[in-house]
């Protein structure tokens, strides 16, 4: 195509054409999903705005779509060199449609230019903020020890190791550390690494002879945080050196912050002396969080996003999806995805099959735990679940133990006939398909499973 100058088109023009070429390289789903709404904000030089209504649709883009945008916009000029995303608060609510060229233009509105891309200086992500941080009762601890060496680092609490399983917001807090540092302390030199990135970082400068340089670079730091540090297990020469560096920079009161799946004392793999210098200053866990911690990270998330979700899918989704922050992000994201692929609110039952397909089940309880926890739900005795009796009731308890066996956990048919009493599959089945249609239509029975559910992932 022939390259038009941007003087002879507008942005609104430039846009509508890079639009229809868009279009063609994608499909009608994706293109009607992520690039309603959107326009070129402003112009600076060789560089290209796009405003966007969401953070969602502004990820989206720069992860699965820059090329086929950039691509497009230099086929129409070919002065433009790089294409950024800006999200604009004001833009046409997501479930309204769009046609090319029908959005107001953004194009004298202000927009929120803080950018997604990672400083490669320092390897801070921006949007990790204490700002983003929704404090529970799960984390306050931590939270409290990551505020605490904000006035007085090098001094207190050196080193920070913070601990807990993944998706419970360890990198967030600790990358807020450097970013809260970088922003009010502009003469700190800050690092955010994680332990792979420092071993390969310590081999390759061994290999080609830098050594010495490779210490001189680590110690300038004056805050050092390294994240994932069981990563380094069993790896004698980089422990070597992370115990030297660790040494040098407390000896110089310069921060340190560290942060590991488990406690210092119970990482395999390390020195008894670097688990002694893990464990000097303050170690502080984050569990997993509570129901009132999931509600309240769920609504800071869907803020975020500028987007509205009813109490009770909040509900559900708090008491559904447990353990990993990072699940519930990617649960309201499809939940978002699938609101503007639709043009309107999800239902309820949208949400339950998200959930369900996305997120793996609570594979601690056993099937004698579900049984027994079903069982008192309905005040009768566990061993006649197992029992040849029809009494009425028995049955419907019977049943839907089935149906959350096979629903929430997936076991076979015939495994959860054999352990229900020898029951044969087709029973199993039948009962399954029972519960599963009597749900669509008995809203007593809907609440009821919504909370023996709840019931059996508490």
């Amino acid at each position: 195509m022939q390259t038009t100058s941007m003087a002879a088109m507008t942005n609104r023009e430039l846009w509508q054409n890079a639009l229809v070429q868009i279009e063609l390289g994608t499909s009608e789903a994706s293109f009607r999903t992520w690039f309603r709404n959107t326009d070129i904000g402003s112009r600076d030089g060789s560089t290209v705005h796009v405003a966007v209504p969401s953070k969602i649709v502004k990820e989206w883009l720069v992860e699965k779509h820059h090329k086929l945008i950039l691509k497009a916009l230099r086929s129409l000029d070919s002065t433009i060199r790089t294409v950024e995303y800006t999200v604009h608060r004001s833009a046409t609510p997501a479930t309204a449609e769009r046609k090319p060229g029908r959005a107001p233009s953004p194009e004298n509105a202000s927009f929120d230019l803080q950018s997604l891309y990672i400083d490669k200086r320092d390897n801070l992500n921006p949007r990790y903020t204490f700002e983003t941080f929704v404090v529970g009762p799960f984390n306050q601890l931590a939270h409290a020890a990551s505020k605490a060496i904000l006035e007085r680092p090098g001094q207190i609490y050196n080193p920070l190791f913070i601990y807990g399983s993944t998706g419970h917001g360890k990198t967030h807090l600790i990358q807020a550390v450097g970013n809260y540092f970088k922003k009010a302390h502009a003469n700190k030199k800050v690092l955010y690494v994680t332990s792979e990135r420092f071993a390969v970082d310590y081999i390759n400068a061994v290999r080609a002879g830098r050594a010495n340089s490779f210490k001189d670079q680590y110690r300038q730091y004056d805050v050092l945080i390294m994240d994932d540090v069981q990563f380094i297990a069993n790896t004698e020469k980089t422990q070597e050196e992370l115990f030297h560096l660790f040494n040098a920079l407390h000896d110089n009161n310069k921060q340190i912050v560290f942060s590991s799946d488990k406690h210092p004392n119970f990482l395999p793999g390390f020195e008894d002396r670097l688990r002694g210098r893990f464990s000097a200053g303050m170690i502080a866990e984050i569990p997993e969080p509570d129901i009132e911690s999931r509600t309240a990270i769920i609504k800071a998330k869907i803020e975020q996003h500028g987007f509205n979700i009813p109490d009770d899918i909040i509900q559900y989704i708090a008491e559904s999806v447990r353990g990993n922050i990072r699940e519930l992000e990617g649960v309201l994201n499809m939940i978002v995805c699938k609101s503007q692929l639709k043009g309107k609110a999800v239902s309820h039952a949208d949400v339950r099959a998200l959930v369900k397909h996305n997120v793996k089940p609570n594979k601690g309880v056993s099937i004698e735990e579900v049984v027994r926890r079903i069982s008192l739900y309905y005040e009768i005795p566990e061993k006649s679940i197992y029992e040849k009796t029809r009494k009425k009731e028995v049955v419907k308890p019977r049943q839907i133990i089935m149906y959350m066996l096979r629903e929430e956990f997936n076991v076979s048919y015939p495994s959860i006939g054999e352990k229900l009493g020898g029951r044969d599959h087709t029973t199993v089945i039948h009962s399954c398909e029972k519960i599963k249609h009597e749900i669509k239509t008995n809203v007593s029975l809907e609440q009821e499973v919504e909370h023996i559910r709840s019931l059996i992932h508490s």
